[in-house]
């Protein structure tokens, strides 16, 4: 594999660890420090970067990171990945869900919402891979056998003229818990998000093998995906690759038709 489809992004609840080379400089001070960093430390609920972990060691991004919620967390998480890089095992672990849940209690959405739309409280995974990058340019992470099935599916698809673009792939509790607050905060109800989104912790997306498939001058995220080629393609050929469409027309969940959203499902070996 490349240097670019080995990069992994390591998670814990509150802090992401990117590799080096991916994360754009924000000021001169930044670039420096990025242009030396292995890994940057970065927190996920607003982006900032917090610390480059560099050949002379971890260095500060930003004043008292030693009270930085989250940081011991993270130092674990990168010498746990140090240990099993070097015995060779990809062991990917699951992030309790504490954090969530208690941010869904403020939404007013409790255990309830899950039994009725028929949809499971997803975890985020503790290691994701680079599957490339999506239509606009940004770092696609999926769960490591997910990207190397999205690799291959993509692939294939290329050699019959079939260009198959990502739109986007795994996206944090985070993310989510933005999208309901931005449009809580235009005056959408709940009831009104959830008919289009699905509640911050049970999007497929956080799992890492959800993405959203769109195809070149084709708008993102639009029941028109499904007179494209590309549609037609993973129609008949997704599953080989171990992927299903979630949301076909009347699905049990109450969500809106989406064909170009796709998850791996892992029940089939990738095909080579």
């Amino acid at each position: 594999m490349t240097a670019v489809a080995s990069a992994i992004l390591l998670n814990t609840p509150s802090i992401e660890i990117w590799p080096g080379g991916l994360l754009q400089a924000r000021s001169n001070h930044d670039a420096r420090l990025l242009a030396r960093a292995t890994q940057v430390l970065r927190r996920k609920r607003d982006g900032r970067y917090l610390a480059a972990n560099t050949p002379a060691g971890l260095v500060a991004m930003l004043p008292d990171l030693r009270r930085e919620p989250g940081l011991e967390a993270a130092q674990v998480a990168l010498e746990r990945a140090r240990r099993l890089q070097r015995a060779g095992i990809e062991r990917i672990a699951e992030l309790p869900l504490t954090r969530l849940r208690e941010r869904l209690d403020a939404l007013g959405l409790d255990d309830g919402y899950g039994a009725r739309a028929g949809l499971p409280l997803v975890p985020e995974p503790a290691r994701l891979a680079l599957a490339g990058f999506d239509r606009y340019r940004r770092p696609l992470w999926l769960l490591p056998p997910a990207a190397r099935a999205w690799t291959h599916l993509r692939d294939a698809a290329l050699r019959e003229n079939v260009v198959l673009d990502a739109i986007s792939g795994y996206r944090t509790h985070d993310y989510q818990l933005g999208i309901f607050e931005r449009k809580l905060a235009r005056g959408q109800s709940v009831d009104e998000i959830l008919t289009v989104n699905a509640a911050p912790g049970y999007s497929e997306h956080h799992s890492g093998r959800a993405l959203d498939i769109g195809a070149p001058d084709e708008p993102p995220a639009e029941e028109s995906f499904e007179r494209t080629p590309a549609f037609d393609w993973l129609r008949r050929n997704a599953a080989a690759y171990g992927f299903a469409m979630s949301y076909p027309r009347d699905n049990p969940h109450g969500i809106v038709y989406e064909p170009w959203h796709w998850c791996w499902r892992g029940d089939a070996a990738p095909a080579t």
